[in-house]
Protein backbone atom coordinates (compact mmCIF):
# COMPACT_ATOMS: atom_id res chain seq x y z
CA UNK A 1 0.00 0.00 0.00
CA UNK A 2 1.44 3.46 -0.94
CA UNK A 3 -0.59 6.62 0.33
CA UNK A 4 0.10 9.66 -1.43
CA UNK A 5 -0.23 13.24 -0.20
CA UNK A 6 1.35 16.26 -1.29
CA UNK A 7 4.81 16.02 -2.38
CA UNK A 8 5.18 12.78 0.11
CA UNK A 9 4.41 8.99 -0.61
CA UNK A 10 4.38 6.61 2.71
CA UNK A 11 5.31 2.98 1.37
CA UNK A 12 3.95 1.02 3.82
CA UNK A 13 5.67 -2.38 1.67
CA UNK A 14 9.09 -0.58 2.24
CA UNK A 15 8.25 0.52 5.65
CA UNK A 16 9.65 4.59 3.91
CA UNK A 17 8.74 7.77 4.09
CA UNK A 18 9.34 9.59 0.82
CA UNK A 19 9.83 12.95 -0.46
CA UNK A 20 9.63 13.89 -3.99
CA UNK A 21 10.91 10.26 -4.45
CA UNK A 22 13.77 11.08 -1.63
CA UNK A 23 13.59 9.11 1.15
CA UNK A 24 13.31 10.73 4.76
CA UNK A 25 14.71 9.24 7.42
CA UNK A 26 12.46 8.35 10.15
CA UNK A 27 12.59 6.25 13.57
CA UNK A 28 10.72 3.02 13.15
CA UNK A 29 8.04 5.00 16.26
CA UNK A 30 7.54 7.77 13.99
CA UNK A 31 6.76 5.66 10.61
CA UNK A 32 4.39 3.41 12.82
CA UNK A 33 2.37 7.06 14.37
CA UNK A 34 2.64 8.57 10.88
CA UNK A 35 1.09 5.01 9.04
CA UNK A 36 -1.87 5.25 11.82
CA UNK A 37 -2.80 8.59 11.08
CA UNK A 38 -2.91 8.11 7.45
CA UNK A 39 -4.80 4.52 7.06
CA UNK A 40 -7.23 6.55 9.70
CA UNK A 41 -7.37 9.56 8.41
CA UNK A 42 -11.43 9.54 8.30
CA UNK A 43 -11.76 9.76 11.89
CA UNK A 44 -9.97 11.18 15.49
CA UNK A 45 -6.84 8.92 16.88
CA UNK A 46 -7.46 9.25 20.97
CA UNK A 47 -4.61 9.54 22.50
CA UNK A 48 -5.15 6.16 24.03
CA UNK A 49 -4.89 4.05 20.74
CA UNK A 50 -1.78 5.59 19.64
CA UNK A 51 -0.35 4.19 22.94
CA UNK A 52 -1.94 0.98 22.42
CA UNK A 53 -0.98 0.95 18.65
CA UNK A 54 2.68 2.51 18.63
CA UNK A 55 4.24 1.55 22.09
CA UNK A 56 2.43 -1.56 22.27
CA UNK A 57 0.36 -0.73 25.60
CA UNK A 58 3.56 -0.09 28.07
CA UNK A 59 3.01 3.23 30.44
CA UNK A 60 4.41 6.41 28.36
CA UNK A 61 3.85 9.76 29.01
CA UNK A 62 2.10 12.58 27.21
CA UNK A 63 5.19 13.93 27.04
CA UNK A 64 6.56 10.92 24.85
CA UNK A 65 3.31 10.89 22.81
CA UNK A 66 3.97 14.97 22.08
CA UNK A 67 7.58 14.28 20.92
CA UNK A 68 6.75 11.47 18.34
CA UNK A 69 4.17 13.92 17.08
CA UNK A 70 6.81 16.71 16.45
CA UNK A 71 8.86 14.56 15.06
CA UNK A 72 6.66 13.27 12.55
CA UNK A 73 5.39 16.74 11.71
CA UNK A 74 9.17 17.43 11.42
CA UNK A 75 9.67 14.64 8.85
CA UNK A 76 6.79 16.70 7.06
CA UNK A 77 7.88 20.01 6.95
CA UNK A 78 5.22 20.97 9.75
CA UNK A 79 4.49 22.26 13.03
CA UNK A 80 2.22 22.45 15.67
CA UNK A 81 1.75 26.46 14.38
CA UNK A 82 0.72 25.59 10.89
CA UNK A 83 -0.52 21.83 11.26
CA UNK A 84 -0.89 20.86 7.41
CA UNK A 85 -0.64 17.05 8.34
CA UNK A 86 -1.43 16.59 12.04
CA UNK A 87 -4.08 18.44 13.73
CA UNK A 88 -3.95 18.07 17.28
CA UNK A 89 -7.39 18.20 18.88
CA UNK A 90 -6.83 19.65 22.44
CA UNK A 91 -7.07 16.71 25.13
CA UNK A 92 -8.67 14.04 22.57
CA UNK A 93 -5.98 13.17 20.33
CA UNK A 94 -5.07 13.78 16.53
CA UNK A 95 -6.14 13.51 12.75
CA UNK A 96 -4.34 13.29 9.70
CA UNK A 97 -5.87 16.22 8.20
CA UNK A 98 -4.31 16.26 4.41
CA UNK A 99 -5.49 14.56 1.48
CA UNK A 100 -4.37 11.28 1.00
CA UNK A 101 -4.89 8.63 -1.50
CA UNK A 102 -3.95 5.09 -1.38
CA UNK A 103 -3.00 3.42 -4.85
CA UNK A 104 -0.90 0.25 -5.43
CA UNK A 105 2.93 0.21 -4.30
CA UNK A 106 5.22 -1.72 -6.86
CA UNK A 107 6.66 -4.46 -4.26
CA UNK A 108 6.49 -7.91 -4.82
CA UNK A 109 9.34 -9.05 -2.66
CA UNK A 110 9.69 -9.53 1.53
CA UNK A 111 12.12 -6.65 3.04
CA UNK A 112 15.55 -6.87 3.03
CA UNK A 113 15.27 -10.71 2.33
CA UNK A 114 14.54 -11.83 -0.65
CA UNK A 115 11.58 -13.83 -0.09
CA UNK A 116 8.48 -13.49 -2.61
CA UNK A 117 5.68 -12.59 -1.57
CA UNK A 118 2.49 -15.26 -2.62
CA UNK A 119 0.83 -12.87 -5.67
CA UNK A 120 -2.36 -13.95 -7.42
CA UNK A 121 -2.89 -15.73 -10.21
CA UNK A 122 -4.90 -14.28 -12.78
CA UNK A 123 -8.66 -14.49 -11.53
CA UNK A 124 -10.45 -17.09 -13.80
CA UNK A 125 -13.83 -15.66 -11.97
CA UNK A 126 -15.35 -12.36 -11.77
CA UNK A 127 -13.98 -10.46 -8.69
CA UNK A 128 -15.50 -7.74 -7.13
CA UNK A 129 -14.78 -5.27 -4.37
CA UNK A 130 -17.35 -3.20 -1.91
CA UNK A 131 -16.76 -0.33 -1.10
CA UNK A 132 -18.04 1.80 2.25
CA UNK A 133 -21.03 4.15 0.88
CA UNK A 134 -20.21 7.86 1.31
CA UNK A 135 -22.96 9.26 3.73
CA UNK A 136 -24.47 13.02 3.34
CA UNK A 137 -26.21 14.07 5.99
CA UNK A 138 -26.42 14.66 10.07
CA UNK A 139 -24.05 12.53 12.29
CA UNK A 140 -25.78 10.69 14.21
CA UNK A 141 -26.83 6.77 14.46
CA UNK A 142 -27.87 6.69 11.28
CA UNK A 143 -24.54 7.48 9.49
CA UNK A 144 -23.13 4.03 10.17
CA UNK A 145 -25.29 2.53 7.61
CA UNK A 146 -23.07 4.36 5.00
CA UNK A 147 -20.70 1.75 6.53
CA UNK A 148 -23.53 -1.14 7.55
CA UNK A 149 -25.05 -1.45 4.32
CA UNK A 150 -21.96 -2.74 2.17
CA UNK A 151 -20.90 -5.13 5.10
CA UNK A 152 -23.90 -6.66 4.68
CA UNK A 153 -23.63 -6.74 1.20
CA UNK A 154 -20.04 -7.91 1.15
CA UNK A 155 -21.61 -11.26 3.55
CA UNK A 156 -23.96 -11.75 0.87
CA UNK A 157 -21.99 -11.75 -2.36
CA UNK A 158 -19.56 -13.77 -0.39
CA UNK A 159 -21.84 -16.57 -0.23
CA UNK A 160 -21.86 -16.87 -4.15
CA UNK A 161 -19.10 -19.58 -4.93
CA UNK A 162 -18.49 -18.00 -8.45
CA UNK A 163 -17.64 -14.88 -7.38
CA UNK A 164 -14.67 -13.81 -5.89
CA UNK A 165 -15.46 -10.95 -3.45
CA UNK A 166 -12.55 -9.12 -1.69
CA UNK A 167 -12.61 -9.10 2.38
CA UNK A 168 -14.22 -6.15 4.33
CA UNK A 169 -10.82 -5.55 5.92
CA UNK A 170 -9.33 -4.21 2.45
CA UNK A 171 -11.87 -2.97 0.99
CA UNK A 172 -13.13 -0.91 3.73
CA UNK A 173 -9.22 0.62 3.80
CA UNK A 174 -10.62 2.69 0.60
CA UNK A 175 -13.19 5.79 0.75
CA UNK A 176 -15.36 5.56 -2.14
CA UNK A 177 -15.56 9.58 -2.31
CA UNK A 178 -11.87 9.45 -2.82
CA UNK A 179 -10.55 6.46 -4.25
CA UNK A 180 -9.60 6.30 -8.10
CA UNK A 181 -11.50 3.42 -9.53
CA UNK A 182 -8.56 2.49 -11.49
CA UNK A 183 -6.57 2.30 -8.78
CA UNK A 184 -8.94 -0.09 -6.78
CA UNK A 185 -8.63 -2.52 -9.22
CA UNK A 186 -5.32 -2.79 -9.43
CA UNK A 187 -4.73 -2.86 -5.39
CA UNK A 188 -7.12 -4.84 -4.95
CA UNK A 189 -6.78 -7.09 -8.14
CA UNK A 190 -10.45 -6.68 -8.77
CA UNK A 191 -12.62 -6.19 -12.04
CA UNK A 192 -15.56 -4.62 -10.64
CA UNK A 193 -16.51 -2.05 -7.69
CA UNK A 194 -19.88 -1.21 -6.21
CA UNK A 195 -20.16 2.08 -4.57
CA UNK A 196 -22.80 4.44 -3.13
CA UNK A 197 -23.95 7.05 -0.89
CA UNK A 198 -26.27 7.68 1.82
CA UNK A 199 -28.33 10.74 1.93
CA UNK A 200 -30.89 11.75 4.72
CA UNK A 201 -33.14 14.44 4.91
CA UNK A 202 -35.03 14.55 7.73
CA UNK A 203 -36.98 10.83 7.86
CA UNK A 204 -36.12 10.59 4.59
CA UNK A 205 -33.61 8.28 3.68
CA UNK A 206 -32.19 7.84 -0.10
CA UNK A 207 -29.49 5.46 -0.98
CA UNK A 208 -27.41 5.36 -4.33
CA UNK A 209 -25.37 2.98 -6.19
CA UNK A 210 -22.83 2.13 -8.48
CA UNK A 211 -21.12 -1.19 -10.11
CA UNK A 212 -18.17 0.10 -12.55
CA UNK A 213 -16.03 -1.72 -14.85
CA UNK A 214 -12.34 -1.01 -13.03
CA UNK A 215 -10.41 -1.39 -16.02
CA UNK A 216 -12.20 1.62 -17.77
CA UNK A 217 -14.46 3.19 -15.06
CA UNK A 218 -17.19 2.42 -16.87
CA UNK A 219 -20.41 2.25 -15.29
CA UNK A 220 -22.21 -0.56 -15.60
CA UNK A 221 -25.27 -0.44 -13.54
CA UNK A 222 -26.59 2.23 -11.04
CA UNK A 223 -29.49 2.77 -9.28
CA UNK A 224 -31.27 4.50 -6.81
CA UNK A 225 -33.61 3.81 -3.85
CA UNK A 226 -35.40 5.29 -0.92
CA UNK A 227 -38.23 5.68 1.31
CA UNK A 228 -38.79 6.52 5.35
CA UNK A 229 -36.07 5.88 7.83
CA UNK A 230 -38.97 3.73 9.16
CA UNK A 231 -38.56 1.40 6.08
CA UNK A 232 -34.73 1.49 6.36
CA UNK A 233 -34.29 -2.73 6.82
CA UNK A 234 -36.97 -2.43 3.58
CA UNK A 235 -34.74 -0.46 1.62
CA UNK A 236 -31.32 -2.91 3.00
CA UNK A 237 -33.38 -5.60 1.21
CA UNK A 238 -34.47 -4.38 -1.91
CA UNK A 239 -30.58 -2.87 -2.54
CA UNK A 240 -29.73 -6.92 -1.34
CA UNK A 241 -31.91 -7.96 -3.77
CA UNK A 242 -31.28 -5.84 -6.70
CA UNK A 243 -27.34 -6.29 -6.41
CA UNK A 244 -27.58 -9.70 -6.63
CA UNK A 245 -30.15 -9.87 -9.61
CA UNK A 246 -28.00 -7.90 -11.78
CA UNK A 247 -24.91 -9.64 -10.82
CA UNK A 248 -26.87 -12.92 -12.17
CA UNK A 249 -27.94 -11.46 -15.36
CA UNK A 250 -24.71 -9.41 -15.95
CA UNK A 251 -21.87 -12.03 -15.03
CA UNK A 252 -22.64 -15.42 -15.87
CA UNK A 253 -23.92 -17.82 -13.16
CA UNK A 254 -21.16 -20.99 -12.62
CA UNK A 255 -22.53 -21.36 -9.04
CA UNK A 256 -25.06 -19.89 -6.37
CA UNK A 257 -26.10 -21.28 -3.69
CA UNK A 258 -27.10 -18.16 -1.57
CA UNK A 259 -27.92 -18.27 2.05
CA UNK A 260 -29.03 -15.23 3.49
CA UNK A 261 -27.96 -14.11 6.90
CA UNK A 262 -30.10 -13.70 9.83
CA UNK A 263 -30.05 -9.97 11.07
CA UNK A 264 -31.96 -8.17 13.13
CA UNK A 265 -35.14 -5.82 12.64
CA UNK A 266 -34.03 -3.39 15.38
CA UNK A 267 -32.13 -0.35 13.93
CA UNK A 268 -30.42 0.75 16.97
CA UNK A 269 -28.85 -2.70 17.50
CA UNK A 270 -28.05 -2.81 13.96
CA UNK A 271 -26.50 -0.42 13.60
CA UNK A 272 -24.43 -0.81 17.68
CA UNK A 273 -22.98 -4.04 16.45
CA UNK A 274 -21.68 -2.54 13.16
CA UNK A 275 -20.17 0.09 15.43
CA UNK A 276 -18.92 -2.51 17.42
CA UNK A 277 -17.16 -4.16 14.75
CA UNK A 278 -15.55 -0.72 14.00
CA UNK A 279 -13.55 -1.06 17.31
CA UNK A 280 -13.26 -4.43 17.41
CA UNK A 281 -10.72 -4.85 14.76
CA UNK A 282 -8.44 -2.53 16.22
CA UNK A 283 -6.93 -5.38 18.48
CA UNK A 284 -6.35 -2.74 21.82
CA UNK A 285 -7.59 -3.08 25.24
CA UNK A 286 -9.49 0.52 24.86
CA UNK A 287 -11.25 -0.69 21.55
CA UNK A 288 -12.14 -4.13 23.09
CA UNK A 289 -14.10 -2.76 25.88
CA UNK A 290 -15.95 -0.12 23.58
CA UNK A 291 -16.55 -3.24 21.72
CA UNK A 292 -17.79 -4.83 23.98
CA UNK A 293 -20.18 -2.52 25.38
CA UNK A 294 -21.51 -1.80 22.16
CA UNK A 295 -22.68 -5.61 21.34
CA UNK A 296 -24.21 -5.87 24.76
CA UNK A 297 -26.25 -2.72 23.70
CA UNK A 298 -27.33 -4.46 20.56
CA UNK A 299 -28.16 -7.37 22.46
CA UNK A 300 -30.19 -5.79 25.45
CA UNK A 301 -32.09 -4.45 22.39
CA UNK A 302 -32.57 -7.12 20.03
CA UNK A 303 -31.87 -10.71 22.20
CA UNK A 304 -32.03 -13.08 19.18
CA UNK A 305 -29.66 -11.08 17.23
CA UNK A 306 -27.11 -13.66 16.43
CA UNK A 307 -23.98 -11.44 15.40
CA UNK A 308 -23.85 -9.74 18.15
CA UNK A 309 -23.79 -12.90 20.48
CA UNK A 310 -20.71 -13.42 18.20
CA UNK A 311 -19.20 -10.32 18.73
CA UNK A 312 -18.85 -11.07 22.09
CA UNK A 313 -17.45 -14.05 22.04
CA UNK A 314 -14.87 -12.71 19.67
CA UNK A 315 -13.84 -10.07 22.33
CA UNK A 316 -13.74 -12.38 24.89
CA UNK A 317 -11.08 -14.85 22.41
CA UNK A 318 -9.32 -11.52 22.40
CA UNK A 319 -9.05 -10.73 25.85
CA UNK A 320 -7.61 -14.54 26.76
CA UNK A 321 -5.29 -14.50 23.49
CA UNK A 322 -3.91 -11.40 24.31
CA UNK A 323 -3.34 -11.87 27.91
CA UNK A 324 -5.86 -8.42 28.84
CA UNK A 325 -6.79 -10.31 32.05
CA UNK A 326 -5.34 -11.84 34.70
CA UNK A 327 -8.77 -14.64 34.39
CA UNK A 328 -7.68 -16.62 31.54
CA UNK A 329 -10.29 -19.48 31.88
CA UNK A 330 -12.78 -17.03 32.39
CA UNK A 331 -12.60 -15.10 29.48
CA UNK A 332 -12.23 -18.95 27.87
CA UNK A 333 -15.64 -19.79 29.36
CA UNK A 334 -17.33 -16.84 28.18
CA UNK A 335 -16.33 -17.00 24.75
CA UNK A 336 -17.61 -20.34 23.96
CA UNK A 337 -20.78 -19.70 26.15
CA UNK A 338 -21.57 -16.87 23.81
CA UNK A 339 -20.13 -18.65 20.83
CA UNK A 340 -23.02 -21.30 21.54
CA UNK A 341 -25.72 -18.76 22.16
CA UNK A 342 -24.90 -17.48 18.49
CA UNK A 343 -24.91 -20.82 16.98
CA UNK A 344 -28.61 -21.32 18.70
CA UNK A 345 -29.58 -18.25 17.08
CA UNK A 346 -28.30 -18.70 13.26
CA UNK A 347 -26.31 -21.84 12.77
CA UNK A 348 -25.21 -21.16 9.18
CA UNK A 349 -23.66 -17.94 10.02
CA UNK A 350 -19.99 -18.46 8.83
CA UNK A 351 -18.76 -15.37 11.38
CA UNK A 352 -20.54 -17.39 14.24
CA UNK A 353 -19.33 -20.70 13.34
CA UNK A 354 -15.97 -18.73 12.85
CA UNK A 355 -15.97 -17.38 17.16
CA UNK A 356 -17.09 -21.15 17.83
CA UNK A 357 -13.61 -22.42 16.11
CA UNK A 358 -11.66 -19.78 18.26
CA UNK A 359 -13.04 -20.62 21.51
CA UNK A 360 -11.80 -24.02 20.93
CA UNK A 361 -8.51 -22.81 20.31
CA UNK A 362 -8.68 -21.12 23.73
CA UNK A 363 -8.59 -24.77 25.45
CA UNK A 364 -5.80 -26.06 22.65
CA UNK A 365 -8.38 -28.53 21.03
CA UNK A 366 -6.99 -27.84 17.46
CA UNK A 367 -9.55 -30.67 15.82
CA UNK A 368 -12.14 -28.90 17.52
CA UNK A 369 -11.26 -25.51 16.71
CA UNK A 370 -10.83 -26.52 12.71
CA UNK A 371 -14.36 -28.33 12.77
CA UNK A 372 -16.07 -25.63 12.93
CA UNK A 373 -13.65 -23.18 10.90
CA UNK A 374 -13.84 -25.54 7.93
CA UNK A 375 -17.87 -25.32 8.48
CA UNK A 376 -17.44 -21.36 8.40
CA UNK A 377 -15.66 -21.26 5.40
CA UNK A 378 -17.43 -24.25 3.59
CA UNK A 379 -20.60 -21.84 4.12
CA UNK A 380 -18.70 -18.51 2.87
CA UNK A 381 -15.94 -19.59 0.81
CA UNK A 382 -14.40 -16.16 0.13
CA UNK A 383 -14.35 -15.82 4.24
CA UNK A 384 -10.88 -13.92 4.44
CA UNK A 385 -10.81 -14.12 8.42
CA UNK A 386 -12.27 -17.57 8.38
CA UNK A 387 -9.34 -19.07 5.81
CA UNK A 388 -6.68 -16.90 8.05
CA UNK A 389 -7.69 -18.74 11.78
CA UNK A 390 -8.21 -21.80 9.98
CA UNK A 391 -4.48 -21.63 8.45
CA UNK A 392 -3.39 -20.79 12.08
CA UNK A 393 -4.95 -23.59 13.11
CA UNK A 394 -3.96 -26.01 10.45
CA UNK A 395 -0.50 -24.89 11.22
CA UNK A 396 -0.53 -25.18 14.41
CA UNK A 397 -1.36 -28.91 13.78
CA UNK A 398 1.42 -30.29 11.67
CA UNK A 399 -0.95 -29.35 8.92
CA UNK A 400 1.90 -27.15 7.38
CA UNK A 401 0.94 -27.25 3.50
CA UNK A 402 -2.52 -26.85 3.73
CA UNK A 403 -1.94 -23.90 6.30
CA UNK A 404 0.56 -22.23 3.64
CA UNK A 405 -2.40 -22.55 0.92
CA UNK A 406 -4.56 -21.30 2.94
CA UNK A 407 -2.74 -18.43 4.51
CA UNK A 408 -1.91 -17.77 1.21
CA UNK A 409 -5.29 -17.45 0.02
CA UNK A 410 -6.33 -15.00 2.87
CA UNK A 411 -3.27 -12.49 2.09
CA UNK A 412 -5.15 -12.60 -1.90
CA UNK A 413 -8.51 -12.57 -0.57
CA UNK A 414 -7.47 -9.56 1.81
CA UNK A 415 -4.20 -7.41 0.39
CA UNK A 416 -4.48 -4.84 2.90
CA UNK A 417 -6.10 -6.32 5.48
CA UNK A 418 -5.84 -4.48 9.44
CA UNK A 419 -4.49 -8.02 10.25
CA UNK A 420 -2.35 -8.51 7.48
CA UNK A 421 0.52 -8.32 9.96
CA UNK A 422 -0.96 -11.73 11.27
CA UNK A 423 -1.36 -13.14 8.37
CA UNK A 424 2.15 -12.93 7.71
CA UNK A 425 2.87 -13.95 11.22
CA UNK A 426 0.77 -17.03 10.43
CA UNK A 427 3.01 -17.62 7.11
CA UNK A 428 6.02 -17.38 9.12
CA UNK A 429 4.65 -20.39 11.50
CA UNK A 430 4.49 -22.40 8.86
CA UNK A 431 8.00 -22.42 7.87
CA UNK A 432 9.08 -22.52 12.01
CA UNK A 433 7.15 -25.29 12.89
CA UNK A 434 8.50 -27.52 9.65
CA UNK A 435 11.99 -26.45 10.45
CA UNK A 436 12.97 -23.92 7.52
CA UNK A 437 14.44 -21.24 9.53
CA UNK A 438 15.93 -18.96 6.98
CA UNK A 439 12.03 -17.98 5.11
CA UNK A 440 10.45 -18.17 8.55
CA UNK A 441 12.91 -15.30 10.06
CA UNK A 442 12.01 -13.27 6.95
CA UNK A 443 8.02 -13.95 6.98
CA UNK A 444 8.37 -13.12 10.66
CA UNK A 445 10.74 -9.59 10.46
CA UNK A 446 7.81 -8.56 7.90
CA UNK A 447 4.91 -9.24 9.83
CA UNK A 448 6.61 -7.72 12.98
CA UNK A 449 7.81 -4.72 11.58
CA UNK A 450 4.21 -4.25 10.16
CA UNK A 451 2.54 -1.46 11.71
CA UNK A 452 -0.46 -2.28 14.13
CA UNK A 453 1.10 -5.58 14.67
CA UNK A 454 0.77 -6.76 18.54
CA UNK A 455 3.29 -8.37 21.39
CA UNK A 456 3.00 -11.68 20.34
CA UNK A 457 3.97 -11.07 16.75
CA UNK A 458 7.20 -9.63 17.64
CA UNK A 459 7.34 -12.80 20.12
CA UNK A 460 7.47 -14.95 16.77
CA UNK A 461 9.72 -12.78 15.18
CA UNK A 462 12.64 -12.94 17.90
CA UNK A 463 11.75 -17.10 18.00
CA UNK A 464 12.33 -17.33 14.13
CA UNK A 465 15.43 -15.22 14.34
CA UNK A 466 16.79 -17.24 17.23
CA UNK A 467 16.40 -20.78 15.23
CA UNK A 468 18.17 -18.98 12.77
CA UNK A 469 20.80 -18.29 14.19
CA UNK A 470 20.94 -14.34 13.96
CA UNK A 471 21.48 -13.52 17.38
CA UNK A 472 21.35 -9.51 17.17
CA UNK A 473 17.66 -9.44 15.10
CA UNK A 474 16.71 -12.31 18.24
CA UNK A 475 17.75 -9.82 20.51
CA UNK A 476 16.39 -6.45 19.15
CA UNK A 477 12.09 -8.30 19.19
CA UNK A 478 12.97 -10.32 22.62
CA UNK A 479 13.90 -6.53 23.84
CA UNK A 480 10.49 -4.69 22.18
CA UNK A 481 9.05 -7.55 23.58
CA UNK A 482 10.25 -6.45 27.25
CA UNK A 483 9.36 -3.29 26.43
CA UNK A 484 5.94 -3.70 25.64
CA UNK A 485 5.05 -6.65 28.24
CA UNK A 486 7.60 -7.15 30.83
CA UNK A 487 5.64 -10.18 32.21
CA UNK A 488 5.58 -11.93 29.06
CA UNK A 489 6.41 -15.57 29.09
CA UNK A 490 7.00 -19.15 27.48
CA UNK A 491 4.50 -20.18 29.21
CA UNK A 492 1.96 -17.20 27.59
CA UNK A 493 3.45 -18.02 24.02
CA UNK A 494 3.10 -21.83 24.41
CA UNK A 495 -0.62 -21.27 25.54
CA UNK A 496 -1.36 -18.60 23.16
CA UNK A 497 0.15 -20.85 19.91
CA UNK A 498 -0.90 -24.62 21.29
CA UNK A 499 1.69 -26.67 19.13
CA UNK A 500 0.78 -29.90 18.39
CA UNK A 501 4.14 -31.44 17.20
CA UNK A 502 6.04 -32.65 20.37
CA UNK A 503 9.33 -31.97 18.39
CA UNK A 504 8.45 -28.25 17.19
CA UNK A 505 6.91 -27.25 20.47
CA UNK A 506 10.45 -28.29 22.12
CA UNK A 507 12.54 -26.36 19.23
CA UNK A 508 10.57 -23.25 19.82
CA UNK A 509 10.41 -23.86 23.91
CA UNK A 510 14.45 -23.82 23.67
CA UNK A 511 14.50 -21.04 21.63
CA UNK A 512 12.43 -19.13 23.92
CA UNK A 513 14.68 -20.54 26.91
CA UNK A 514 17.69 -18.94 25.29
CA UNK A 515 15.86 -15.73 24.90
CA UNK A 516 15.02 -15.11 28.53
CA UNK A 517 11.66 -16.28 28.62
Amino acid sequence: MLYCFGEFELDMAKFELRSKGAVRAVEPQVFALLALLVENRERLVPRDEIIEKVWGGRIVSDAAVDSRIKSARKALGDDGRRQRFIKTIPRLGFRFVADARATAAQWHDSIDTGVAVPQADPLERPSIAVLPFSYVGPVGPCSTIAEALPHELIGELARLRWLFVTARGSSFRLRSHEADIGDVGRLLGVRYALSGTVHLAGRRLAVSVELVDTRDGGVIWGDRLGGSLDDVHRIREDIRTRILAELEIRIPMHEAELARCTVTEDLDAWSAYHLGLQHMFRFNRADSRTAASLFRQAISNAPGFARAHAGLSFIHFQAAFMHYTEDRAGETTLARRFAERALELDPIDPFVNFTMGRSFWLEGDLQGSLVWLERATSISPNYAQGIYARAWSETLAGKCAKGREHIDLAMRLSPIDPLYYAMLGTRAFTHMVQGEDAEAAAWAERAARSPGAHVLIALIAAVAHSLHGDAPRAGYWAADVRARQPAMSREDFLRAFPIDSDAARLRIANALVALGF
